[in-house]
């Protein structure tokens, strides 16, 4: 089981340089993105720590991210791009082709189609036309939640269909059934843009953590060794092979706040440390 937050060492927290985060349920909370959260990224940011959100999230969402958020970049639609803001300008390093995928989401679209004729209650995401190359199905955003019991049903049916010779890929976050063509995901993308942005060495050195709430993001839990899972993970750490190492005591953004206070602190704990050294 994951241990509280409170027993990671200041020593383990002021080493992280990157933080790479889920958004739904760990950055926001009930739909929405506390002020808190916001000026949690702000103060992150400003004490050099590079945020990387890692998030299902649809391109549109994505571009307004990376445009406007004080973020390093922002990676989406469980790795299919990332988008990144910086001096030299606004760019989109897709996996594949727009072209491709737009080609396969068009034929895993008309698929769906057909499964979801045996379940009339259920729909696409209301941001499925800002989408680059997945699907997502709406399981609990701005809607009364479906029956876990029906969430599983349609992960395992959709896990099923091939599309351009390949098995589908699906994953469920706290909101959505994603489900997309490609090999593809956040822990694959996410390795990729650490490396391209001279990184990569960090993962070996404690210098990256991740922080998330859902089942989709057990891969980043297997992957790095500094994981925190927000409190509202709770209900499906069961389900989870890879667990989070930490836990916060608060859900959703507020449990970001938590983690990157506790991260602020240590950081601040060094440079008085630093400051009495030199006196």
């Amino acid at each position: 089981m994951p241990k509280p937050l409170s027993t990671l060492t200041f020593k383990q927290a002021k080493q992280i340089k990157w933080l790479l985060t889920d958004v739904d349920d760990t950055l926001t909370w009930e739909g929405k993105l506390p002020a808190e959260t916001l000026l949690a990224l702000n103060k992150l940011n400003d004490a050099g720590v590079n945020i990387i959100p890692v998030t299902g999230a649809c391109a549109g969402w994505c571009d307004q991210m990376a445009r406007l958020w004080p973020v390093h970049g922002v990676i989406g639609e469980n790795g299919a791009f990332w988008m990144q803001k910086n001096a030299k300008g606004f760019t989109t390093r897709e996996m594949v082709a727009v072209s491709k995928m737009k080609h396969q989401q068009s034929e895993l679209l008309r698929q769906l189609d057909l499964l979801l004729k045996d379940y009339p209650d259920v729909t696409y995401a209301y941001d499925q036309r800002f989408r680059f190359c997945d699907v997502a199905i709406n399981l609990s955003q701005d809607r009364e939640p479906l029956a876990e019991n029906i969430c599983e049903e349609l992960l395992n049916k959709v896990k099923q269909l091939v599309v351009d010779g390949q098995r589908v890929n699906a994953a469920l976050s706290s909101i959505h059934l994603n489900v997309w063509v490609g090999n593809h995901s956040k822990r694959l993308t996410a390795e990729k843009y650490l490396l391209e942005n001279g990184a990569i060495k960090s993962i070996i050195e404690n210098e990256i953590a991740y922080i998330g709430d859902s089942l989709n993001d057990e891969s980043m839990f297997a992957w790095l060794p500094l994981t925190f899972g927000v409190k509202n993970i709770l209900p499906v750490l069961p389900k989870l092979a890879a667990k989070p190492a930490y836990l916060t005591t608060q859900k959703g953004g507020y449990g970001f706040v938590e983690l990157a206070e506790f991260i602020l602190q240590s950081k601040q704990s060094n440079e008085i440390e630093d400051c009495l050294l030199s006196s």
